[in-house]
């Protein structure tokens, strides 16, 4: 029923704020083992159609919509998931016996499903590289359906008060953040409501939360808020009440990340809502101007440094990413495509990929998949693991790396020019057009020079 929406993390002095949520990881080792696949003699079968799948995680239902292509015999081709005006395609599936792995996209996890009567499906969503084992109970069912339900039906099911805090236009809000320690930090929303839809964005300083999709329904006192979003590596829930049963001026509400991720959250509308500079948030320490790293390709015996004769006399981005990161595979769909374009000019992109595992040939294997699902052509590195510490330790010269992504402008003298945190990716409207807008200025400036 709703449609799209993202949103982007604040630090702010806020420090790490659930790192579930945004890409801020801090994990450190994988999970070793894998669930077995069953083995039998009847295969399970998706059959072709839009499917309403929900996470159970702390209490909450956390819905999102998938529809399954099938072909020869009925077998599933591939899965899309549903978020707004985003489809995420899959297309490794494997069935053995009465279950089916659904592999989810770049990201390490699975959906492992089987049938559970007729057009239902129950299983678990599964990360293979979080530092815990990680498995979250999933449902399913077969049909058109709205992604959200009235709690509270009380015979006036539809009515909603649009007034000018939600319409058709995109409504801007000025949103504070707190966590389970009470630490708060700054975030702009940005809602949309149009035919029953709720969609819009959440921007912080170091990223986003991509696609968000969901609607009005009634809660104990009025109207309630919700939207959700499963990519395959986040599954969120955001649930907002009508303070004063206005049209949503005032927003107090949870939100809800994977297991165990939990914050509120306020907003008030704001139309000149803005966050800090995202130029201004890190640089580089006193006296330092150029990077100084060598670190192993993602293919086995090579090595990349900013000092290698490729680059020499060339405008030179550094991309601070990591293969289990929605926000960076938003950066890495803008940079692939860009880079193919802009290569001739003078121009080298580098991605410096920090994994959830120490072992550099596990790490090199997660990067070479992204690079070949996402056709990456530029040149891919393991800089380490995931944890923003250790980036900042492998990359001395820089004050600090706050998130995950973050990318660094090297001028033709190899002297860093501008670091950029975080990316407004596609789901945030105008802010994603004003990024792209940045990006391509910057360099325009640097290859004049």
């Amino acid at each position: 029923m709703p449609v799209a929406f993202s949103f982007r993390k604040a630090i702010a002095g806020a420090g790490l704020a659930l790192a579930a949520v945004a890409c801020q990881s801090n994990s450190s080792s994988s999970e070793k083992t894998k669930p077995a696949e069953t083995t039998g003699a009847n295969a399970t079968y998706l059959p072709a159609g839009t499917w309403r799948g929900v996470l159970a995680a702390q209490g909450q239902k956390i819905p999102f919509l998938f529809d399954v292509e099938t072909g020869n015999n009925n077998q599933p081709v591939a899965v899309y998931l549903r978020n707004g005006e985003e489809r995420l395609k899959l297309d490794e599936i494997k069935t053995v016996g009465d279950s089916t792995t659904i592999r989810l996209g770049v990201f390490d996890a699975a959906l492992v499903v089987r049938t559970d009567g007729a057009n239902k499906l129950k299983g678990a969503w599964v990360k293979y590289d979080a530092k815990e084992p990680y498995r979250v109970a999933f449902t399913a069912s077969r049909g058109n359906q709205a992604l959200f339900y009235d709690e509270y039906d009380d015979g006036t099911k539809g009515i909603f008060p649009i007034n000018k805090a939600l319409s058709t236009s995109t409504a801007t809000y000025k949103v504070t953040f707190t966590d389970g320690e009470g630490k708060s930090y700054p975030a702009v929303g940005l809602f949309k409501y149009r035919n029953g839809n709720l969609s819009g964005s959440f921007l912080t300083t170091t990223g986003d939360y991509r696609y968000l999709a969901g609607g009005i329904v009634r809660g104990p006192k009025g109207f309630r808020m919700k939207l959700s979003t499963f990519d395959g590596s986040h599954g969120f829930l955001f649930t907002a009440d009508d303070v004063k049963n206005d049209g949503f001026t005032e927003l107090k509400g949870h939100f809800y990340s994977g297991k165990s991720g939990h914050e509120t959250w306020t907003a008030t509308l704001d139309p000149n809502a803005k966050l800090p500079d995202a130029n201004a948030l890190t640089g580089m320490k006193p006296g330092q101007k150029k990077l100084d790293f060598k670190f192993p390709s993602v293919y086995e015996g090579g090595s990349i440094s900013p000092s290698d004769p490729k680059y020499k006399g060339k405008v030179v981005v550094v991309q601070i990413l990591g293969s289990w990161c929605p926000n960076c595979m938003d950066e890495t769909n803008f940079l692939a495509p860009w880079y193919e374009k802009n290569k001739q000019r003078g121009v080298e992109i580098i991605g410096l990929g920090y994994e959830r595992t120490a072992d550099q040939k596990v790490a090199s294997q997660k990067l070479l998949k992204m690079k070949q699902r996402l056709n990456v052509g530029y040149d891919l590195a393991v800089a380490g693991e995931a944890n923003k510490d250790a980036a900042s330790q492998s990359l001395p010269q820089i004050q600090k790396v706050l998130a995950f992504p973050t990318t660094i402008f090297l001028d033709k003298k190899g002297e860093v020019r501008k670091i950029h945190t975080g990316f407004s990716g596609p789901g945030t409207g105008k802010y994603y057009e004003q990024e792209v807008a940045e990006f391509n200025q910057t360099i325009d400036q640097l290859l004049a020079e």
